[in-house]
């Protein structure tokens, strides 16, 4: 028994880092940008800095009545998530952060309702950039309410589910649209060049 509880206590001093993909690792505004101009150019756009909801589509309908579907046609593409850039110094921090002692990390991302290539081209991009073992760190799901975890790093200040208060504390990853939210007291991760991401998570491993 004393084994048994040894080895629980181990387990729980390992700090679970959940991290979202679109707008944390892969910077999805910045291509849908690119992509919209290159697809629609006759249509108004939003430059990445007046960027102020986290859909597109709430902001871009109030440029131009029917702009939905044209929208949708982008990100729903073939190739569109599969193309993403990934956001300067993520995958190096994320690879970093796994291998710091005691600490867990693991890709925590939402499909698209029209999953046929969402789904398959984020575990493409993921084995791409961060390699084949980091397809089993990730997870796919429509509510990260349910999923168990430490921290939270996700650009969507508002992340609802079926789970009143999740496991996970959420920590905000600035984005183009978020940058001046009120986040009623969580904390915020600017980018992951400065090495400030170093200190959250030590900071997070002292409470264990």
């Amino acid at each position: 028994m004393a084994g048994r509880r040894g080895i629980s206590a181990m387990a729980q001093k390992q700090l679970l880092v959940l991290v979202d993909l679109d707008g944390v690792m892969a910077d999805f505004d910045g291509h849908f940008l690119t992509k919209w101009k290159q697809t629609y150019p006759e249509e108004p756009f939003i430059a990445l800095e007046d960027r102020k909801t986290f859909y597109l589509v709430d902001q871009y309908e109030t440029l131009k009545e029917g702009l939905k579907p044209k929208i949708k046609s982008v990100y729903q593409s073939k190739g569109f998530f599969r193309e993403l850039p990934p956001i300067a110094g993520a995958c190096d921090a994320l690879k970093e952060m796994n291998e710091m002692e005691g600490v867990k990390v693991f890709i925590c991302s939402s499909p698209l309702f029209f999953y046929k290539y969402s789904s398959t081209e984020k575990f493409a991009w993921v084995e791409h950039y961060l390699g084949a073992d980091w397809i089993n760190r990730t997870i796919l799901t429509r509510d990260k309410t349910i999923v168990n975890g430490h921290i939270l790093i996700d650009d969507n200040v508002k992340i609802k589910g079926a789970v009143d208060c999740p496991s996970w504390e959420h920590v905000v990853f600035t984005a183009h649209y978020n940058k001046h939210m009120n986040l009623r007291g969580k904390k915020r991760l600017d980018n992951w060049t400065d090495g400030s991401w170093r200190d959250l998570i030590m900071d997070f491993k002292k409470r264990l």
